[in-house]
């Protein structure tokens, strides 16, 4: 029997069940559109997947973080989790930042991976010792070099910079290559005996620590690159070049040289040759000089497939260090959709999702800041059709 003190607070009770089971019932359409996008992440269909991933990221950040954060620590489908991280890149946020901090500590290689990139992009100091602990359990093939990278990022901490030194001497040569690569980026004034050292030996990591030490600019640097400008082979030339001009010596007949190698490569056999000045292209396009990495595109477009997928691994470089310096190359392209294509097939085959979505994230970001029918906003709708994104 209900009393009459109870039948309001039985009632209120009963309102309130009623309320929450058709708030449960009437999910908002757009929740229910996000979700399936999310599931199709990990469709077969590459068209599936690309309208999911288009769908994701025009999504409206308030309501759609929290339900990508769900699915990128809980869906069913590892696949989809990783895609999610990686989508989620483009959102920020403190959400964000809590979500991949919580991600360096994950099974999932994948989303490790990201989280170690997402630590590069956005430096924090607290990080550090994380970071450095990681060193000794990451060890991946395609995670520790985004591990280095992430604690390249953090290199003003004196314990960093002591334990990259010792790795730059004892690790794999693959990752001792990804390892000189970051100190070059990032300028690591720090590590110039170390990269003399290598620099001065004949071995496979040679040209990294030609192009690193032209990054860093060290004029302490001159004399091992003087001495290769002599030693060696006809191959690796360019890169020699190209570290010269880095540190402001003769730069422009340096730079004409790796053009004319571009040229001549590009009709010839000698595949390395060709290779070493699209490196050397490369390393100067970081820096500021376009001349060379222009060439790029004309010898790529149009080429036969030995000449076309070097060209292109070059500028997916250029593209994902650098996207301000590739919007530049954009502007200045006679036959940009050619010239995207190039690109298109360049993310196709370098597979760095995160570094593709920072990408999207330069040109989006280009797109909505400029005015209706500059160059700027032209190419960047372009991109964003040509790359699908």
């Amino acid at each position: 029997m209900i009393s009459v003190t109870s039948g309001p607070i039985l009632f209120l009770a009963l309102s309130l069940f009623v309320t929450i089971s058709m708030a449960g019932a009437q999910v908002p359409s757009e929740v229910r559109e996000l979700r399936a996008a999310i599931s199709n992440l990990g469709d077969f269909d590459h068209d599936v997947r690309v309208e999911a991933a288009r769908f994701v990221r025009r999504a409206e950040a308030a309501a759609a973080v929290p339900i990508l954060l769900e699915a990128a620590r809980r869906h069913e489908d590892n696949y989809v989790r990783y895609r999610v991280a990686v989508l989620s890149y483009g959102f920020r946020g403190a959400q964000i930042d809590l979500f991949f901090r919580e991600a360096l500590d994950v099974s999932n290689d994948r989303i490790r991976a990201v989280a170690y990139d997402y630590a590069e992009h956005s430096p924090d100091g607290t990080l550090v010792p994380r970071l450095l602990a990681a060193l000794d359990g990451e060890k991946s093939e395609f995670v520790r070099p985004a591990l280095f990278r992430a604690l390249a990022a953090h290199d003003e901490d004196a314990e960093v910079q002591e334990k990259l030194l010792v790795h730059l001497d004892h690790e794999e040569d693959v990752f001792r290559s990804a390892l000189i690569e970051a100190l070059g980026d990032y300028r690591a004034d720090y590590a110039v005996e170390h990269l003399i050292s290598i620099a001065a030996s004949d071995g496979p990591l040679r040209d990294d620590a030609l192009i690193a030490l032209g990054k860093i600019g060290r004029m302490s640097a001159l004399p091992v690159i003087s001495a290769a400008q002599g030693e060696v082979a006809d191959g690796l030339q360019p890169v020699v070049s190209a570290a010269a001009c880095m540190l402001g010596i003769d730069c422009e007949n340096q730079e004409q040289y790796i053009i004319q190698s571009l040229r001549v490569g590009a009709t010839s056999r000698n595949r390395d040759g060709f290779r070493s000045a699209t490196r050397a292209a490369v390393a100067l396009a970081m820096v500021g000089r376009l001349g060379a990495a222009e060439v790029l595109f004309e010898v790529g477009m149009g080429a036969a497939e030995s000449v076309r997928a070097p060209v292109a691994l070059a500028l997916g470089t250029i593209a994902l260090r650098r996207p301000d310096i590739m919007q530049m190359m954009f502007e200045k392209a006679d036959r940009l959709e050619e010239a995207l294509l190039l690109l298109r097939d360049a993310f196709d085959m370098l597979n760095e999702d995160s570094a593709e979505e920072r990408f999207y994230m330069y040109l989006r970001n280009e797109y909505y800041t400029s005015s209706e029918g500059t160059p700027t906003r032209t190419v960047a709708g372009l991109v964003a059709r040509i790359l699908e994104f």
